[in-house]
């Protein structure tokens, strides 16, 4: 009901956005129970965690996005048993996936991770790399660059908030203006449990939402 009240405020339809359910640190049985609800779309940042429950739930006709940052070492796995990749910040880590994706399989659909504030502490490209790197991705056979993804700096007012969200999707609609693309792109993974109906009214296409789904993380 709260993403098709903010849909219905932006003027879109609540089928526009996807509820990507970011079941990390939580039990197989809970994302079990979610796919019973509906849930096709579920999202995991720890590896060898993530294999486990795609094995646990392979009889689901389940979509699996990595939203975690990617490791070099790491990345045949992802690229092996994924359809979606929501952090790309390097052409290296890009090719690689694009190298060790199957060309039986589909092509893996790829965001590029944007660090907005230009924080330290997180990944991402900054924007002004961004033209680049998106126009060299789009070149790689095995992958589908789909669109943009951020984390955004907290923000405890509302407008800043938005305008983080509002800054997204003006880089992406850039990019389709300016940058050779084979497809324009139309994702925007952006919005979590404590912003996701500003992000919505942002254009938001994919919400990673975890504990308004499934309540805190377990202690580990």
């Amino acid at each position: 009901m709260r993403i098709a009240r903010a849909a219905e405020e932006a003027g879109r339809s609540a089928q526009s956005v996807t509820i990507l359910a970011v079941g990390k640190a939580q039990p197989v049985a809970l994302l079990d129970a979610a796919a019973d609800c509906g849930l096709r779309d579920f999202g995991e940042s720890y590896l060898q965690e993530a294999l486990a429950k795609i094995e646990k739930l392979a009889s689901r006709a389940l979509t699996w996005h990595f939203v975690g940052r990617l490791q070099a070492n790491k990345t045949r796995p992802i690229a092996e048993s994924f359809s979606w990749v929501h952090a790309i910040d390097r052409m290296h880590i890009a090719e690689r996936l694009a190298a060790q994706r199957s060309p039986q399989a589909a092509p893996l659909n790829v965001c590029l991770a944007v660090n907005l504030g230009g924080e330290a502490s997180k990944g991402g490209v900054l924007p002004a790399a961004l033209p680049a790197l998106a126009a060299s991705v789009a070149t790689l056979e095995r992958l589908a660059l789909r669109g943009l993804m951020c984390i955004p700096p907290p923000e405890t007012d509302p407008l800043r908030q938005r305008g983080w969200f509002r800054r997204l999707r003006e880089l992406r609609d850039e990019l389709n203006g300016a940058v050779s693309l084979r497809t324009p792109l139309d994702t925007l993974s952006m919005g979590m449990s404590d912003d996701f109906e500003v992000a919505v009214l942002e254009g938001a296409t994919i919400v990673r939402l975890g504990t308004v789904l499934f309540g805190p993380r377990p202690v580990q």
